[in-house]
């Protein structure tokens, strides 16, 4: 099974609380989870990421558990290989192309040397047409180059599994549509298992093998 997925937490917030409990068994390489605002979806993926501790249950990817509440295993997230690619891209300012994407690659937070080049790093950038873009900064770059920087930071180190939050939200109709074609062809290329996360039915047509709907934390038939 490439996604065993059955893990609950309940996230409080004051007198407030909000439990989320998803279960997903699929052996698709390209699952979307489908929902709107406020439906869990992307506390799903930091769980699945190790950036939040479910309370119970267990996360398997390929056969690999990651997370499991009964045995006591809980990865951390650098030994999880999630490519993990964030709603706003979250690049570095103050890095250049060339560092953003090198990050991917090292441990700790010392930040790259502006200058190191390294083979898969150099690979990477030419796969995405960042090349003549690896010197400049985030803010000099448009909304689509951004995001092909954050792909390229995701999946320079060889992850196990791509997580992709509202990868499309912020960019307008049209580049939309043509960058989730290159993430489709892209995927369809490396055979890369991908977990999506959106509220927009166009993500949903066009990467939803298996769906799955979440609604209020729980869920729900799509």
């Amino acid at each position: 099974m490439l996604f065993d997925i059955d893990f609950h937490k309940t996230l409080r917030a004051g007198s407030r609380h909000f439990r989320l409990h998803v279960t997903l068994r699929s052996d698709s390489q390209r699952v979307v989870i489908h929902g709107p605002s406020g439906a869990g979806k992307s506390q799903t993926l930091q769980a699945i990421a190790g950036l939040m501790q479910p309370d119970g249950g267990h996360i398997r990817i390929g056969g690999r558990t990651l997370f499991d509440a009964a045995a006591g295993i809980r990865l951390s997230p650098q030994a999880r290989r999630c490519g993990y690619l964030f709603q706003d891209y979250a690049l570095f300012p103050h890095l250049n192309v060339r560092q953003n994407v090198l990050f991917g690659l090292q441990r700790g937070w010392l930040n790259p040397w502006r200058h190191t080049r390294l083979a898969e790093v150099e690979q990477c950038l030419a796969a995405f047409g960042l090349s003549e873009l690896a010197q400049q900064l985030p803010e000099q770059l448009s909304g689509g180059q951004r995001q092909r920087v954050a792909l390229a930071r995701a999946i320079v180190a060889r992850p196990q599994v791509l997580l992709l939050d509202e990868p499309f939200a912020a960019l307008d109709p049209a580049l939309r549509a043509s960058l989730r074609q290159e993430l489709d062809t892209l995927q369809r290329r490396l055979q890369l298992p991908m977990l999506l996360i959106t509220h927009d039915h166009d993500d949903v047509a066009q990467f939803g093998d298996h769906v799955l709907a979440l609604r209020d934390g729980c869920v729900a038939a799509p």
